[in-house]
């Protein structure tokens, strides 16, 4: 039987551009509902519970952070912000707020759709292993598993978002290997890295701390200059005396 169409729901005040990214979306099968006013949003993601959010930063009535902030804990989607400033603020709240992706204004249909479709296919979970590949590793007091998609650090469950977990887990699964952010972008999104996109490194940010690494001074999760990120297996088994000291 044929999948359902998968159910996107614009969030936009511009009710020109809303409606011609939903036309342009539905020409490529996804259905689109628009939504244009910021204080009914919020309900209706939670209500309505689609596949996907396109969520404008500016908005009447309630702006797109705190309609982000406010559903986050009641609705498992991706949620695509989109912002027509540049500023690196927005992207890095947006992001702490629970977002997804950030995508800047004017955007190329092409590239917003491209952007759908990874995120769609990231929110489907994981693609079915091979009986040789890993489900669950273990470093130390962490343990992170991918059928799961969880992961608990001396036995306590650890509070990731879907994005946070994915690059939790790319981490680890190349434990030992530096990962370059072209690789990591390639993997978690399908297209390169653009240069100037900062999600990885806010979320990184954001994980050190969750998985008991020294933000300031990580071990676990190190950064190397001009090359990218680094899981250090070994350093796992200095977790303990970290999480116990802070």
């Amino acid at each position: 039987m044929e999948q359902e169409a998968w159910q996107v729901l614009i969030v936009e005040d511009d009710q020109r551009l809303a409606e011609l990214t939903r036309d342009y979306l539905q020409s490529n099968g996804l259905r689109v509902t628009l939504e244009g006013d910021g204080a009914c949003a919020a309900e209706r993601i939670i209500a309505e519970q689609p596949d996907l959010v396109i969520l404008d930063l500016m908005l009447p009535g309630e702006d797109g952070l705190s309609i982000c902030r406010k559903v986050r804990d009641r609705y498992d989607g991706p949620i695509l912000m989109l912002t027509a400033r540049t500023d690196d603020t927005d992207q890095i709240q947006g992001l702490d707020m629970g977002a997804d992706d950030f995508v800047c204004k004017p955007v190329h249909p092409r590239v917003l759709l491209a952007r759908i479709h990874a995120l769609l296919r990231r929110s489907e979970g994981p693609e079915p292993e091979a009986a040789t590949n890993p489900r669950r590793l273990v470093f130390g007091p962490l343990v992170v598993d991918n059928a799961l998609r969880e992961a608990w650090l001396q036995g306590n469950s650890i509070e990731l978002t879907s994005a946070e977990f994915d690059l939790l887990w790319l981490l680890v699964a190349n434990a030992g290997r530096i990962l370059s952010r072209e690789e990591i972008f390639t993997a978690l999104r399908g297209f390169g890295y653009d240069g100037q996109d900062r999600s990885i490194d806010v979320r990184i940010s954001r994980i050190r701390p969750k998985i008991g690494d020294d933000p300031i001074h990580p071990r676990l999760i190190k950064t190397i200059r001009s090359k990218g990120y680094l899981f250090v297996p070994e350093a796992a088994q200095d977790l303990t005396c970290y999480v116990l000291n802070t």
